[in-house]
């Protein structure tokens, strides 16, 4: 990510920082699910490498937990007002039955809340859990929506004119968290 004139960008957590903080949402998880049928499921793209880096530091402890995927596309409340810009879409996986299971739902930034939204109508055509929670990897504040997450890695502050980018090795081939501020 290369700054100009009208945009900076500052690294608020560098790939070590990311690894902590994973292993911060997992102890939490730990601490508070412990012997609960309990489910992962990502919203596409990042919140599916955060759900299944979340299951794999679990899995080390000897704790192992299915991971699904969601596609929110067609949920959006904005799905309309894109134009041409239409997104590409994923194939939603959730290879379990949520039936009275705790699920918790992943995705990498918590903003205005409507990709929460989406995602909890879009959850809801594979069953009904016995509670959903949410995770994130960073809360940078600014609701739209009254949605808070229940496991948070990293609170940063933000105005409306800056934005929190998350690159995962897996889907960018770069690592870190990075505040990007249009001037």
């Amino acid at each position: 990510m290369s700054d100009t004139a009208d945009i900076t960008t500052e690294e608020i957590l560098t790939p070590e920082g990311i690894e902590e903080t994973i292993a911060i949402l997992a102890s939490e998880i730990e601490s508070r699910c412990a012997d609960q049928e309990l489910a992962f499921v990502g919203v596409y793209t990042r919140g599916v490498t955060l759900a299944r880096r979340v299951a794999a530091a679990l899995a080390g402890r000897g704790r192992n937990y299915p991971v699904g995927t969601l596609d929110i596309s067609l949920y959006r409340d904005d799905f309309n007002n894109r134009g041409r810009d239409l997104p590409t879409l994923n194939s939603s996986d959730v290879p379990f039955g949520l039936e009275g299971t705790r699920v918790i739902l992943f995705d990498e930034v918590i903003f205005t809340g409507r990709t929460v939204r989406a995602a909890l109508d879009a959850l809801a055509d594979y069953g009904r859990p016995s509670k959903i929670e949410l995770a994130v990897l960073v809360d940078r504040g600014h609701r739209e929506i009254p949605v808070q997450p229940d496991y948070v890695g990293r609170i940063i502050e933000t105005d409306l004119k800056q934005y929190v980018k998350v690159r995962f090795q897996e889907d960018d081939e770069k690592e870190g968290v990075f505040l990007v501020t249009e001037k």
